[in-house]
């Protein structure tokens, strides 16, 4: 062999094992920035999550503290959503342009800061104050007669006596202060934009294509188990009284099972910002872009087409972005982008879908804990808990079990599809027993039975007036509950006929109480009666159902939310993530909390009343009523869904054929120019051996002579 050829060879294969060992460099180095990416990802997905279900977990513990209705804290939870919905569409497409992981670190700053300042109004208000006729005193066991003998007052047979505001209320702000706590969950909403589209749009630009839905159910399973720890904060600060520290617990005559009983709200949300804000340290050291590794696609395609084509079908759902565009070329495009995007019929069907089955689970989470309480007879602290225990966990199982079944399974655009919708509708037909799981309403004397019968609700507004109380100034607007003898609550001491009381804070007991007893010489205890023995049966099963319905419906999360991606174009993919997102926060994140909120302040049959006069929290619902408003709500939304996926799986049906049709007709074509290259290249061969032959046979012609 030619010497110069032997050089040749040799400097080939060394340049080729350069070239090896600089690719298993950047692969190593891409593989780790990705992996520290995920991690980062992960942490700030926690963080999210820990603070959005601390926020659902302290709804009840808002609506007493600041004495507002439900439908006001639906209108603080969806602030949130309007945060993200001021920022969410330019976010979600100049955020793609730019240096993602920095714009993520940013909105998590926004999100400790906002999530500071729904604590504030704790520290700029005075202590709560809550309706009692109990007094601590701290050095006498007798207190002031609820209902003092002879103090008949001047008032008709069914007329209350008038409800006379607090002293001091001129100068009381505290009834305005929730402003502060929808102000901060905006900003809170604001600084949460970029995570979700810039994040999930990262990982599956430089994630091989078989990992990309692994990493997303990774990171959204991760989104599900940071509200375990959520609610879980949530039920230990819902046993601590809203003043620790300022007051003496010995005064405190409620306890946390108590509807006035607030605990403390704002100590969970100093917890939840001290973590948002430590989630933002790693991004700020992540590089833009990651080089696409050799190993995403090394089995298909072939060096050249991954690193010098750039449209190459090989990456057809990876996206690198534009370089060096301005940001006024980037704005020119904008509404063409929007306009093409919105022309995708698969994917507006895709969107109304997940919007209606979003209003339906987010009115159920956000009142889920609500329910538990008000149904089950639960405190808020137990509802939580058992929120974080058992429900979530099942859900985050569900998530991650998608995510490996897709991987495992192996699924199309179809298949993925398919999965969703079998997985929903079968959580929806269990969930339709939900309705078989009731408990009776409780006993209240005046509000949900008559004075003088246990059975029967009673609707008559001032039933609570009877004769047995005639002889005492009662309100008919004060919830101060005590538990008869006779095993019914009744709405205040006074209302009770009790005409003395002993014992000094939790412990005190009212005596002769007349409407107790037709001898009036019955008792009554501090706190409403715990007749929840039909609940108590029936609750173990209502978890249970919960457990199996939620793990069996979040399996189909993570494929659905990977046919959100597979079924546009790359170049399309953060728009579309960013543009579904802000669809489902304006059109179900914001309203869904307000008019299931107001659904359910209209099966309240006792409202409580704020310390400077007007109406302030529920203090007791019609638990029949609020059942079937509930769960009927709930899954009426999830049957429309259902309708309108009908249309959706004829157009993602017809988009694939026309896709393969596409695919073929490109093969031909290509595989045409190929041969004809071929061809072209084997004359040029043939051409080139003939005159060498001709040379060849001259040159032994010269020999010969």
């Amino acid at each position: 062999m030619d010497v110069a050829a032997v050089e040749e060879q040799g400097s080939v294969q060394e340049n080729g094992r350069c070239h090896t060992k600089a690719n298993a460099t950047r692969r190593h180095a891409s593989c780790s920035s990705l992996k520290m990416f995920l991690v980062a990802l992960s942490f700030a997905y926690f963080a999210k999550a820990l603070s959005g279900s601390y926020m659902k977990s302290t709804i009840t513990q808002l609506e007493r503290r600041f004495d507002i209705p439900s439908y006001l804290i639906g209108v603080i939870d969806g602030s949130f959503e309007i945060g993200n919905l001021l920022v969410i569409a330019f976010v979600s497409y100049f955020g793609a342009k730019l240096h993602r992981p920095k714009i993520i670190a940013m909105g998590c700053v926004l999100m400790s800061i906002g999530t500071f300042i729904i604590a504030l109004p704790h520290f700029i208000i005075g202590r709560y104050e809550f309706e009692t006729s109990v007094r601590w005193l701290a050095n006498s066991t007798r207190n002031p007669a609820p209902c003092p003998l002879g103090s008949r007052a001047d008032l008709g047979q069914d007329k209350p006596i008038a409800d006379v505001p607090h002293k001091g209320c001129e100068g009381e702000s505290n009834l305005s202060m929730w402003i502060y706590v929808l102000l901060g969950n905006v900003l809170r909403g604001i600084g949460e934009t970029p995570i979700q589209p810039l994040g999930i749009s990262y990982i599956d630009d430089f994630a091989s294509e078989e990992n990309a839905a692994l990493y997303v159910g990774c990171v959204q399973t991760i989104s599900v188990v940071g509200p375990v720890f959520g609610y879980l904060l949530g039920s230990l600060c819902a046993k601590i009284y809203v003043d620790i520290g300022f007051v003496k617990m010995e005064s405190i005559t409620i306890t946390p099972a108590d509807a006035r009983w607030v605990g403390a709200w704002w100590l969970g949300y100093l917890i939840a910002g001290v973590i948002t804000l430590l989630s933002a340290i790693p991004f700020w050291f992540l590089p833009r872009a990651l080089p696409v590794s050799e190993g995403q696609s090394s089995e298909k395609c072939t060096p050249e087409q991954t690193s010098f084509i750039r449209n190459s079908d090989c990456l057809k759902h990876k996206y690198q972005g534009d370089e060096h565009s301005s940001f006024l070329e980037m704005a020119k495009d904008f509404i063409p982008t929007l306009r093409m995007l919105l022309g995708h019929p698969v994917y507006l069907i895709y969107l109304c879908v997940t919007i209606i089955q979003l209003n339906s689970l987010i009115g159920m989470v956000t009142y889920k804990p609500k329910y538990i309480e008000q149904h089950f007879r639960q405190s808020a602290s137990k509802a939580n808990f058992l929120m974080g225990v058992i429900n979530i966990p099942a859900v985050a199982l569900g998530m991650f079990s998608g995510g490996l079944l897709m991987k495992r399974l192996k699924l199309n655009i179809m298949g993925a599809a398919r999965f969703a919708l079998i997985t929903s509708l079968i959580g929806y037909i269990l969930s339709l027993f939900f309705f078989a799981m009731s408990c009776e309403n409780a006993k209240v004397a005046g509000v949900t039975l008559p004075y003088n019968s246990e059975v029967g609700l009673s609707n008559n507004k001032h039933s609570v007036f009877q004769s047995c109380n005639l002889g005492c100034s009662c309100s008919a607007s004060e919830w101060d509950p005590v538990c008869g003898d006779n095993g019914i609550t009744y709405v205040s001491p006074c209302l009770a006929g009790c005409t003395g009381s002993t014992g000094t804070g939790k412990d005190t007991v009212f005596s002769n109480c007349s409407c107790v007893g037709v001898d009036g010489n019955f008792t009554a205890s501090a706190g409403p009666c715990s007749d929840k023995d039909d609940c108590d049966r029936m609750f173990p099963y209502f978890l249970a159902l919960s457990v199996i319905t939620s793990f069996i419906i979040s399996l189909g999360g993570t494929p659905g939310y990977m046919l959100l991606i597979r079924c546009i174009k790359p170049q399309l993919k953060s728009l579309a993530l960013g543009f579904h997102a802000m669809a489902t926060r304006t059109l179900a994140g914001i309203p869904a909390p307000i008019y299931f909120g107001a659904i359910i302040d209209t099966t309240c049959l006792k409202w409580g009343q704020k310390r400077c006069g007007g109406i302030g929290a529920c203090r007791i619902y019609n638990t029949t009523a609020y059942r079937i408003a509930y769960l009927g709500l709930t899954l009426s939304l999830r049957t429309v869904s259902f309708i309108i996926c009908i249309p959706g799986f004829i157009l993602l049906s017809r988009q694939l054929k026309q896709e393969e049709r596409n695919a073929l007709q490109s093969a031909v074509t290509n595989g045409g120019a190929e041969l004809e290259a071929l061809r072209k290249e084997e004359l040029v061969i043939t051409n080139l051996e003939q005159s060498q032959r001709i040379l060849d046979n001259g040159t032994d012609r010269e020999t010969r002579l």
